[in-house]
């Protein structure tokens, strides 16, 4: 017997089509460099989008060029989302983040052919231009000012082009789409290409209810970069919804979110818990009648916010939650699309205490549908006891496989086919997730290990710690003790006693406390926003 199903491909230009004709009256709002706010709607962005595709296929793109970004989050990247696939070419976002002779490695590994730049990253275009030569350079004027003619004008080739007149180019669901690189910290980044299929399913997995739960009725907010994988995928679901999307463009200091917030009202908010740390404290700082921006902002009661790609301190739920927002942590990688596990609001935990959903919202969370996961330790595959550790490793239809033009190796790669995620773990029996360390960033204490996490979430606990990083210092005694670098809030005054006795009260044993206290500045970090342990091994060798 054979099923009767038809065998339609999946497609991303079903994505475009279906907003093009559904939801042409929904809003897409841009802020502008100047602060003022663009209104485009599904309509003009499909119109566009399909314009786009055509302008590259005239400019010469052939089916499977990469056409890089250098954009910040606004309409004119998601049009490069949907319209240089749509052209038979796969969009390759370039991380603004990153030092230029970095951009340009990378533009040059992937072999970049043309360029979709910001006018207002022109400047960091000129510096890396030297190290990668693309054959057309395309200037979106997002400033609104005059494009130089050197540069291809990008509102130009959308007004000459036919989008009327507009094919798709031939492809199969298998056909890369898009193209990101790792950040890259222990070595050269490593490109990952997602294709139709496994963006589509990935789409579909992380729009259910439990996850993302989008709804017509949304207003998102993705603070979450669309050069950092692909903003978690948002961008896919919102216009296979037909939902508001209220880009941040580069404005993503906490004062310029909340007046964002207040001007359009997000119902769901993405972004990094540094970020989202910032934002809460300058919410709170803002309560004092002192303050002048007291009265100022309200946060939207209600917004549901995933939080990712880092670790999320259970003190930043509780402190949104004090204001009627829950946060939803995510966990994932450039190599999973990037969700693979969530931490929502299960029904088994109803019931449960206060403390106890705060403990089960600052872990990882459960693996989403078609994602396989397993802990591996020495000892093989460990059981889901909430108590024994090992790497954890994903398989799935939106897990890469490989890497662009890399060998694979059983660095990354188990032999039957698992992704070694590099991060250390334990399951309990809801499939909770709870992350204890990086393998590189575990600390190993007269044979003892000691988690930087743990150490980093009850330290930012305290009332007086902004920020809080955790690295092993070698020990003649001990092989390793941990170090942590605090960052104190302003006015704040805190000491290592002091500190030792939060954490004592947060159930660490006397040999898991710091070895020793650095009060800092700030925290490097990372061109995603993560916390830059390879700066504080080279600031604090011992």
């Amino acid at each position: 017997m054979q099923s009767t199903m038809m065998t339609t491909g999946l497609s991303l230009n079903h994505l475009l089509e279906r907003a093009g004709h559904l939801f042409q009256r929904n809003e897409i709002v841009s802020r502008l460099p100047d602060k003022s706010l663009r209104r485009h709607s599904y309509g003009e962005f499909y119109r566009r989008t399909r314009s786009l595709a055509s302008a590259l296929q005239k400019l010469g793109l052939e089916k499977g060029d990469r056409v890089a970004t250098l954009c910040w989050n606004h309409h004119a990247h998601l049009e490069c989302y949907f319209g240089i696939p749509a052209a038979g070419g796969v969009m390759h976002t370039l991380n603004l983040r990153l030092s230029p002779d970095e951009i340009g490695w990378i533009a040059g590994d992937a072999k970049d052919r043309f360029l979709v730049v910001d006018d207002v990253l022109l400047p960091l275009y000129q510096q890396l231009a030297p190290l990668h030569r693309f054959e057309k350079v395309i200037v979106f004027p997002f400033s609104g000012a005059p494009v130089a003619p050197e540069f291809a004008d990008y509102e130009s080739l959308l007004a000459e082009a036919d989008p009327e007149g507009f094919r798709y180019a031939e492809h199969d669901e298998n056909d890369p789409v898009a193209m990101c690189y790792t950040s890259g910290t222990t070595g050269r980044p490593k490109g990952v290409a997602y294709s139709h299929r496994s963006t589509i399913l990935h789409t579909l997995v992380a729009s259910l209810g439990d996850f993302w739960g989008l709804r017509g009725t949304d207003s998102v907010l993705p603070v979450t970069p669309m050069f950092h994988a692909n903003s978690w995928g948002m961008p896919y679901g919102a216009v296979m919804m037909g939902v508001k999307l209220v880009f941040p463009g580069p404005h993503l200091h906490p004062e310029d979110l909340l007046d964002l917030m207040q001007l359009e009202p997000p119902t769901l908010a993405l972004g990094v818990p540094t970020i989202w740390m910032s934002l809460i404290q300058t919410y709170d700082a803002a309560q004092s009648s002192e303050s002048p921006h007291h009265g100022r902002w309200k946060l939207p009661r209600g917004m549901r916010s995933l939080v990712g790609g880092a670790a999320v301190p259970e003190a930043l739920i509780r402190a949104f939650d004090r204001h009627g927002i829950w946060i939803m942590q995510g966990w994932g990688m450039t190599e999973t699309s990037p969700v693979c596990t969530i931490s929502y609001p299960r029904a088994e935990l109803q019931d449960a205490s206060g403390d106890e959903k705060y403990r089960r919202a600052a872990m990882a969370g459960v693996p989403v549908p078609l994602v396989d996961l397993r802990v591996w330790g020495d000892e093989g595959e460990q059981p889901w006891d909430g108590k024994s550790v090992g790497e954890i490793q994903v398989r799935g239809p939106f897990i890469t496989g490989s890497y662009h033009e890399v060998p694979v190796s059983t660095e990354k790669f188990t032999a039957d086919g698992w992704l070694r995620t590099g991060d250390v773990a334990s399951v309990d029996a809801l499939g909770f997730v709870r992350i204890t360390d990086r393998t590189k960033d575990l600390i190993k204490s007269g044979g003892e290990w000691i988690s930087s996490v743990d150490l980093e979430n009850a330290l930012m606990a305290h009332p007086s710690v902004a920020e809080a990083a955790v690295i092993a210092i070698p020990d003649e005694k001990w092989s390793e003790r941990p170090l942590a670098c605090v960052v104190l809030k302003k006015g704040a005054d805190a000491g290592a006693g002091a500190l030792n006795e939060h954490l004592l009260k947060h159930s660490f044993a006397k040999w898991q406390l710091p070895e020793r206290y650095e009060f800092i500045e700030a925290v490097p970090r990372t061109s995603t926003g993560k916390f830059w342990k390879i700066k504080l091994r080279e600031r604090f060798p011992k």
